[in-house]
């Protein structure tokens, strides 16, 4: 099983998104500092998460959320207000 997920940065309100085989792993290291990306950025919360049978249509999926500009839309996903 591979996810999508996105996080919210605590310290400044950002979201992260990123993709994973382990969440509660990626999520440690992130908050751990263990990502340079992150790494002044923690902690973190978890605030969506989808699951895709394959590796690749979850890279598919975050390279479409990253290419999101408008974080009212990021929003909508995460509150599942916004069509897949």
């Amino acid at each position: 099983m591979f996810y999508v997920y996105i996080l919210k940065s605590l310290k400044d309100k950002k979201f992260y998104i990123g993709s994973t085989s382990d969440i509660e792993k990626r999520l440690n290291c992130h908050n751990r500092g263990s990502n340079l990306s992150t790494k002044y950025r923690c902690p973190f919360v978890l605030h969506y998460l989808e699951k895709f049978n394959n590796k690749t249509d979850a890279l598919k999926k975050e390279k479409y959320y990253k290419s999101l500009k408008n974080h009212r839309y990021l929003e909508k996903i995460i509150s599942g207000r916004a069509p897949r």
